[in-house]
């Protein structure tokens, strides 16, 4: 604490202007330091506050790309399915026309012996009736 010294009039006037003026300096220093911790702080809040609606922003982003990421997987195991059945479908569909196939090459394979058979025992009728005629023949000249 400053102390003056006294005079007739009261204390000295240089002594209290000068600390009355040093006051007002020192005041003005804090204040303005004040001030700057105030805009600082305001600044500070701004920057929360920004940070504050990132978070929020974030999060809803992460939010979105958790239910995108749970969806892309629940149409990839539908379209999975979709198209295993398919698929199966297309298998036995043409384990069917395999079958039809089958069957139908069968039914002209059995023809066809049946065909060869017929052939057969017209040649043996023919080489029959041919072996008549030669041992006909051979009952003419004798």
């Amino acid at each position: 604490m400053e102390k003056f010294t006294t005079t007739v009039y009261g204390y000295n006037k240089n002594e209290v202007s000068k600390f009355v003026s040093k006051v007002t300096i020192e005041y003005e220093r804090v204040l303005n330091k004040l001030k700057a911790k105030d805009q600082e702080l305001a600044l500070l809040k701004e920057k929360y506050k920004n940070y504050d609606g990132l978070e929020n922003s974030l999060n809803r982003a992460l939010f979105v790309a958790e239910s995108s990421s749970s969806e892309m997987r629940r149409v990839a195991k539908e379209e999975a399915s979709l198209i295993i059945e398919d698929a199966k479908k297309n298998a036995s569909r043409i384990i069917n026309d395999s079958l039809a196939e089958a069957a139908k090459v069968e039914a002209e394979m059995t023809a066809l012996k049946k065909q060869m058979q017929v052939y057969k025992a017209r040649i043996k009728k023919t080489i029959e009736e041919q072996l008549i005629m030669v041992d006909d023949i051979d009952k003419i000249e004798s």
